[in-house]
């Protein structure tokens, strides 16, 4: 018990004292995360705006596909993107394996879908509010698209934050295509796994404490952004 409670404030001491190997690897972590988020944003809230506004044979099939790969296994993924990017794979020429673009890639993979559906389901319910008076202004597809993206966007950045929220906590993938190098392609996920099986707990410990902190945040911000998404959903009905 001792020896927990001496890793526990030594793990203190490297968060306070912005230790720099920590610092390190929650600075990539975070660059990683985020930019996955921004790229699966990019494709997956249209996506979701437009199953959410067009029908067409075999939406359904598309939707419950789409709902289905919220749950997507990250290991799964990361055999994927391995296959894929590995020295015999259709993309090994642009030596991405074990690097920080792999980790993007697999995040971004992983995470698309779940910011899709989330959208899908928000546009959804914007469509049939505007529905008539978009169609009556002769709004094109895009415009549509665009509209409800806009008038929806407070809605739309729980589901944002719900997409970094699991990349930031994805440990599977990402040692699968980053290799878990040190000062390359090291997160908080996988240094966590590496120092907890070498026995170092102080920087585990540390790590752990910074990434309950940005995953407390993230949710905090989400249950905020929904909550002030309601009100004002109620004080314009």
């Amino acid at each position: 018990m001792s020896e927990i409670a001496a890793a526990f404030a030594a793990a203190v001491s490297l968060v306070v004292g912005l230790d720099p190997e920590l610092g390190r690897i929650v600075a990539l972590s975070i660059r990683v995360s985020l930019v996955a988020v921004i790229l699966a944003a990019c494709f997956g809230l249209p996506l979701g705006a437009a199953l959410a506004v067009f029908p067409f044979p075999g939406r359904r099939v598309v939707i419950v596909l789409l709902n289905a790969l919220m749950g997507l296994p990250p290991v799964v993924v990361g055999l994927v993107v391995y296959l894929l990017l590995s020295r015999s794979g259709p993309l090994g020429g642009l030596g991405w394996l074990f690097t920080p673009t792999a980790m993007i890639l697999a995040q971004t993979i992983l995470i698309t879908p779940l910011i899709a559906a989330v959208a899908r389901q928000s546009m959804a319910e914007l469509w049939t509010e505007y529905a008539d008076e978009l169609r009556s202004l002769g709004a094109g597809p895009w415009r549509t698209i665009g509209t409800l993206l806009w008038d929806g966007r407070f809605g739309l950045l729980t589901a944002i934050l719900a997409g970094f929220g699991r990349a930031s906590a994805e440990v599977g993938a990402v040692i699968m295509v980053g290799g878990n190098i040190a000062h390359v392609t090291r997160t908080m996920t996988t240094a966590i796994a590496l120092e907890t099986a070498k026995g170092e707990l102080a920087l585990a410990l540390g790590l752990g404490i910074v990434l309950l902190t940005i995953s407390i945040a993230v949710n905090a911000t989400a249950y905020l952004v929904g909550e002030v998404t309601r009100a004002r959903q109620a004080s314009v009905a």
